[in-house]
């Protein structure tokens, strides 16, 4: 997965900084707070995020960060290019999914992106690794996979953060999940 996500972001990255800056004729369908930062300035950070991301995915180098930004990236993208920006486009994303600009399905991408991003931000990049060696290095233990309420409030507040920009409604729920797991978690702790 490090290896197809840092080579797609990598070309991404480089058709950017190549390119000319599009980002301005869809400045006002980036989501909040991104419609309010000038287009050079978000040309020139997914660019750079996308480029940099990539590169570290392929060394697996601080792997989780890197591929929560690139995530994050790709849920604006989504927002502001993929997503269906009417009610009455919701059932063209039922009709399939395909890379197209034909208007139905232009998510698939983006989906296939996310589906290979969130198990990295989650479990790492693993034993062939930057991170795994420097874990070594230092003599420190693999950690332990946990699923306790602590791990279901952060992986709803991650995902939550996300979807945020795509479903508000879906995110902000979310997110008070993630409240409530944590909430739990703190009380199961004390006792």
């Amino acid at each position: 997965m490090r290896l197809v996500m840092g080579w797609e972001f990598f070309e991404a990255g480089l058709e950017k900084l190549r390119g000319d800056n599009w980002f301005a004729s869809i400045q006002g369908d980036f989501p909040l707070p991104f419609n309010w930062v000038p287009a050079s300035f978000s040309w020139t950070m997914a660019t750079w995020f996308e480029l940099i991301g990539a590169i570290a995915l392929w060394l697996g180098l601080a792997t989780r960060f890197f591929a929560f930004s690139l995530l994050f990236l790709t849920f604006v993208a989504t927002a502001a290019v993929h997503w269906p920006d009417m009610w009455t486009m919701w059932a063209d994303l039922l009709k399939g999914y395909a890379v197209s600009d034909r208007g139905h399905g232009n998510f698939k991408l983006p989906l296939l992106f996310a589906v290979m991003l969130i198990p990295l931000v989650f479990n790492g990049a693993g034993k062939f690794s930057l991170d795994h060696l420097i874990r070594l290095s230092l003599k420190r233990p693999e950690p332990a996979p946990r699923m306790d309420h602590h791990a279901v409030g952060l992986g709803c507040a991650l995902v939550g953060v996300l979807f945020l920009m795509l479903v508000p409604r879906f995110g902000i729920g979310l997110l008070a999940a993630g409240a409530l797991a944590a909430l739990l978690g703190w009380r199961q702790s004390r006792t």
